[in-house]
């Protein structure tokens, strides 16, 4: 396997990661993340640093099909879900 095609993945989903956690301080900061959602952060971001750490793990641990289909998880759907942002911002879409 290439090592920069895990590295762009890993790299995809650690900007993933620090948009979540972005998001989380803001939410923090302003109320909305409180008592009553905190669990449901919290499992997000322990998820998100399992697929970072994990992925990391089994790299080292001679394991990189494994570590790559780990972060393909992640990766997968970010790529595409930034693909259809920038699809709605360059073609102008109207939603009604």
């Amino acid at each position: 396997m290439k090592p920069w095609l895990f590295w762009t993945c890993w790299g995809i989903d650690a900007l993933i990661g620090a948009i979540a956690v972005i998001f989380f301080l803001i939410g923090l900061a302003d109320g909305s993340v409180s008592s009553f959602n905190i669990g449901i952060w919290m499992v997000m971001l322990a998820v998100l640093a399992v697929i970072l750490g994990g992925s990391l793990w089994l790299k080292e641990a001679a394991h990189p099909v494994l570590a790559m289909l780990l972060l393909l998880v992640l990766a997968i759907p970010g790529v595409l879900s930034g693909l259809f942002l920038l699809l709605l911002l360059v073609t102008n879409a109207r939603w009604n």
